[in-house]
């Protein structure tokens, strides 16, 4: 039983009863059973009267039943629960309502494998149907930006916060030191292209598309000269992004949700950057930054390795981790980052491929996005890959009714992710490939878990005589723990009671007591039990095991279901 976060009112739903079974054949037997299903579900409930009637039936062999009025969710869980009572019924669904997908109309967007429904791909697309990120900030604290027609018009001020006015790197390029315009005067086009992963505009007919195009980018320039930043720098664009006071600067007019760190180095996680990391936080903001392209362990680099930070490694077109990519127990996501050139390549201070110099694998390879005057190019790097989780991050604060904290972040994309094989991700990759559709779904019902849902498992299970059977249900691309009014319907055939023990068995190894030999000599158990499991982790293997305990009597596990 699926679809109840798709629709606030449910009137229709879809039902299949086993072939050649009453209600598959009879239409009174149909009705008799839609009655006792309403009842059953309207003695749980305050809620006014209703009927349900046989629409007609699918060419699949199901019936589409109509309720006489809109069911809130809860009612409507509440009747697919009773209607699943039926030991006839095989599943039970919502008559979902669904969309048109989105594909945007950018001529290059064919080019972003990036953004893609696909094993290798962040799947960000299919999110674009749920959200596109509309009312949510994201600071870029970068380079600073580059006019671009397909850029342009998501941009807010920002500001330049490189100091020094030297001529080498680090540098500023402009000769005047901090102010409010923090137009890359290095043209070192780094910024534009982490900036357009973010927020390009979208469907105009031109370019490539952002992750969360209807959101904006405030731009902060820290880095200068051939790439390099100070420490002093970037510390105070973090906390300007984040609406903070930084001496001397006018304040943040749009205090910024979601922070880009597309840089680093190695080393420790200073104090200068764990205060900056923190602060943001307190702030909050939600800091996303680039482990690194020195194939070594996330550990050594900072700031990804402050605490707070969201690491993010980068993956290749194939779904490994890219040969560049740190790694390591510190990530805690990975994202597209691309791979267009090979190890020999020259690189800049930040990682990125020399534009030019790539000639050992196909350009194509990397993700591609804006850079300067209405140009885009294939860049790769972890600072690609972070830009595509800031998006994401964006995309769920935008869903989120209050917005989720920087743990509650974490475990939502950790929850969500494709996991990455050993094989592939030599190191460790986190919890996997970030998957946008899924964490925005998990995101839209609010409180971590998602919104509630039922599962089912309509599989028999044979019971012998003394024997121990299970029938289990998988759940996954929810964040959170279960509820504490968590429901599990048990159909269970089987002629003597008294000689069954019934658990529930959690993820985790927790066992639930469900049924302990009691009811003697009665004939089966069809019933729903109510249990507290706000304990338990939502997603993982739930099993609902069945001892017999005593001879002479046999049965089976007809169905049971989660509901949660």
């Amino acid at each position: 039983m699926d679809g109840l976060q798709d629709q606030s009112q449910h009137e229709r739903f879809i039902i299949k009863y086993r072939d050649g079974s009453k209600s598959a054949r009879n239409e009174q037997s149909l009705q008799a059973a839609l009655n006792q299903a309403s009842r059953g579900m309207l003695a749980k409930s305050a809620a006014p009267a209703f009927s349900l009637k046989k629409s007609r039936r699918l060419a699949t062999g199901a019936e589409l039943i109509s309720a006489s009025r809109g069911l809130d969710t809860m009612d409507a869980q509440n009747l697919m629960v009773e209607l699943a009572k039926n030991g006839d019924v095989e599943y039970v669904e919502i008559d979902r309502l669904m969309g048109i997908a989105l594909t945007p109309n950018d001529t290059r967007y064919a080019e972003q494998w990036h953004y893609k429904t696909s094993a290798v791909g962040a799947n960000v697309a299919s999110a674009w149907d749920k959200n596109t990120g509309a009312g949510v900030v994201v600071a870029v604290v970068d380079s600073g930006k580059l006019s671009h027609s397909d850029l342009n018009a998501n941009l807010l001020a920002g500001y330049d916060f490189v100091a020094s006015t030297t001529t080498g790197n680090g540098g500023s390029g402009d000769g005047n030191g901090r102010d409010s315009d923090p137009t890359d005067a290095a043209n070192v086009k780094h910024g534009n292209h982490v900036a357009g992963t973010i927020a390009a505009v979208t469907n105009n007919s031109a370019g490539v598309a952002g992750v969360a195009f209807s959101a904006k980018v405030v731009p902060i320039r820290v880095l200068g000269n051939g790439g390099y930043g100070a420490t002093s720098d970037i510390a105070d664009g973090i906390i300007w992004a984040s609406g903070g006071t930084v001496s001397g600067v006018p304040a943040n007019a749009n205090p910024a949700e979601v922070i880009n760190l597309s840089l680093g180095g190695a080393g420790s996680c200073s104090a200068t950057y764990q205060n900056a990391v923190t602060t943001a936080t307190n702030n909050g903001s939600i800091v996303v930054v680039a482990s690194g392209n020195s194939n070594m362990n996330v550990s050594g680099f900072t700031p990804a390795n402050c605490t707070n930070a969201i690491a993010v490694a980068a993956s290749d077109l194939n779904g490994n981790r890219a040969w560049y990519s740190n790694y390591g127990t510190g990530i805690h996501i990975t994202a597209p980052g691309g791979e267009t050139c090979s190890p020999s390549v020259e690189f800049l201070a930040l990682g990125e491929s020399t534009t030019g110099k790539c000639t050992q694998n196909h350009a194509s390879n990397g993700v591609l996005s804006t850079t300067t005057s209405g140009t885009y190019e294939f860049y790769q790097g972890t600072s690609m890959a972070s830009p595509h989780v800031a998006g994401i991050v964006a995309l769920i604060q935008s869903v989120s009714a209050t917005p989720k904290t920087v743990a509650q972040i974490k475990t939502l994309l950790s929850s969500t992710a494709r996991p990455i094989t050993s094989a592939k991700c030599p190191g460790g990759c986190g919890p996997g490939l970030i998957d946008a559709n899924a964490a925005v779904t998990a995101a839209q019902g609010g409180g971590g878990g998602g919104s509630t849902q039922t599962y089912t498992n309509g599989t028999d299970v044979n019971i012998t005589d003394n024997s121990t059977v299970n029938s289990t249900i998988v759940v996954s691309g929810r964040s959170g723990n279960a509820s504490a009014t968590s429901s599990v319907a048990v159909d269970i055939r089987h002629t003597y009671q008294g000689d069954l023990v019934v658990d529930l068995i959690a993820p985790d190894g927790t066992v639930y007591n469900l049924h302990n030999r009691t009811g003697a000599s009665t004939d089966n158990i069809i019933t729903t039990y109510s249990r507290n499991l706000s304990s338990e982790v939502l997603n993982g293997t739930w099993t609902l095991r069945v001892k017999d305990q005593g001879a002479g009597d046999v049965g089976y596990i007809n169905s049971f279901s989660l509901t949660f």
